[in-house]
């Protein structure tokens, strides 16, 4: 248990209905009692029971909230009080000075989770799910953090730690009774529950591929010649008026970005310059941004005028663009048809918003390669995939030794192997490395 107790305003700064200040430590009770008078004197502080009273600030004081939550049912696994009092900036900040001048200290931030890590009441991987959620942009990312900050990649990887001491366990045994047959039944066996750890954590990378997009959104590049409708498509898309649209070829200089959300994942629209050749140098600069845009994004919708036939530069964007996940668009499909095009596209009318929802139905298809999205764990977290591709690559290694003497050798790989997989459940990983995950929390969490 930690002898200091920490204080800090757990709601945002701001004109809010309520405030919350939290404080955590031994003697977080202690201090707060000095700083808290029930209007009824007979009552019983007992925890999980809110009781109403004056907040005392000095001179003057705020009517609010005392709730006390006993060690170790409490989220830091400490003693922790809560007030809840009037939202103004100044109330709040006054209550946290208070709290200070009889003894408390302001918290760092994330420190009140820390201490939860440090307590035991969270797995490292279970803390990192409460700051990607307070982060979620989408509901996607929502979910995603939901099943990590229940602690579910942690249930998974103990389980490969547990494998990895099984097998620590027969080597042991073998290298004590070190009789040929058991040697060889003992390496096969080994190698055979090794390749299923590493098949397990390829399981979980493959997701990966998943939790980009819901982490990051899909990168989605509106590419085309002039005035085939790039903008009139965002707008479409987007459902406001977003980009500004004229009849003047070359209106689009730069790169234009507006997102949506659809089931669940946030999509990035990015509105280009059009593709032409020029001499206007500020032009030149935008299809110059246009060619990086293409080259980043995950999606390209490559606008197609359908109302004229397709010239050069139509297929010089084609050419362009054949390596990306793309999709074709026939645009002004509400005038006549003229442009004869070969192979899959959609045909669309930016201007009366026609088969929008189709398009966003193929992005989203294509993006996940027609993979449905469940609410299973999906790895987002950058950390936790270096740290498993780590581990999945000293697998290998160990694997591809086939040398006489594996199982002397194979011990001290395979402790490593389980030291790795710690750096996710926080069992093996060292202080530099938690004080950077703590320190990206809000102060107060």
């Amino acid at each position: 248990m930690i002898d200091d107790v920490i204080v800090a305003i757990a709601t945002p700064l701001g004109k809010n209905g309520v405030g919350v200040i939290r404080m955590s430590g031994q003697n977080s009770f202690d201090i707060a009692r000095k700083m808290f008078v029930p209007f009824n004197k007979n009552v019983s502080f007992l925890p999980n029971k809110m009781i109403l009273g004056k907040i005392i600030l000095g001179e003057i004081f705020d009517t609010g909230y005392f709730v006390y939550f006993k060690n170790p049912k409490s989220f830091t696994g400490e003693d922790v009080v809560e007030f809840q009092a009037h939202g103004g900036v100044v109330v709040t900040q006054k209550i946290v000075e208070q709290a200070i001048h009889c003894g408390a200290r302001l918290a760092e931030p994330g420190e009140f989770s820390k201490r939860a890590f440090l307590n035991g009441k969270l797995s490292l991987d279970q803390a990192e799910g409460i700051i990607d959620t307070i982060n979620a942009e989408s509901e996607l990312e929502l979910k995603a953090s939901g099943e990590l900050s229940k602690g579910e990649l942690t249930k998974k990887v103990k389980e490969m730690q547990d494998n990895l001491t099984d097998i620590l366990s027969e080597i042991e045994v073998n290298l004590d009774y070190p009789e040929h047959d058991i040697e060889y039944i003992t390496k096969e066996k080994i190698r055979e529950n090794l390749q299923t750890i590493k098949n397990e954590i390829e399981s979980l990378l493959e997701t990966s591929k998943q939790g980009k997009f819901i982490k990051n959104g899909i990168n989605i590049a509106i590419v085309g010649k002039t005035n085939v409708g790039k903008s009139s498509l965002l707008n479409s898309l987007l459902g406001e008026e977003f980009a500004i649209v004229t009849d003047v070829e070359g209106t689009t200089r730069d790169v234009v970005i507006g997102s949506l959300e659809y089931k669940g994942m946030k999509f990035n629209f990015l509105d280009t310059a059009g593709l032409r050749k020029t001499d206007d140098k500020v032009e030149k600069i935008g299809i110059e941004k246009t060619k990086q845009a293409i080259e980043k994004s995950d999606i390209v919708l490559l606008v197609i005028d359908s109302s004229r036939d397709i010239d050069e530069q139509d297929k010089d964007n084609l050419k362009l663009t054949k390596n990306k996940k793309r999709i074709v668009l026939l645009n002004k499909c509400d005038l006549k048809s003229v442009a004869k095009f070969e192979g899959e596209f959609i045909k669309i009318s930016a201007k009366q918003k026609t088969n929008t929802e189709e398009i966003k139905e193929k992005i989203y298809q294509l993006a996940l390669d027609g993979k449905i999205l469940n609410n299973s764990l999906i790895l987002t977290n950058i950390r936790h995939i270096n740290v498993l591709l780590e581990a999945k690559e000293m697998l290998c290694k160990i694997l591809a030794d086939k040398s006489s003497v594996f199982l002397d050798c194979t011990a001290m790989d395979v402790k490593e192997v389980w030291e790795k997989l710690g750096e996710i459940t926080g069992e093996s990983v060292n202080e530099n490395v938690i004080n950077k995950i703590f320190s990206k929390f809000c102060l107060g969490k």
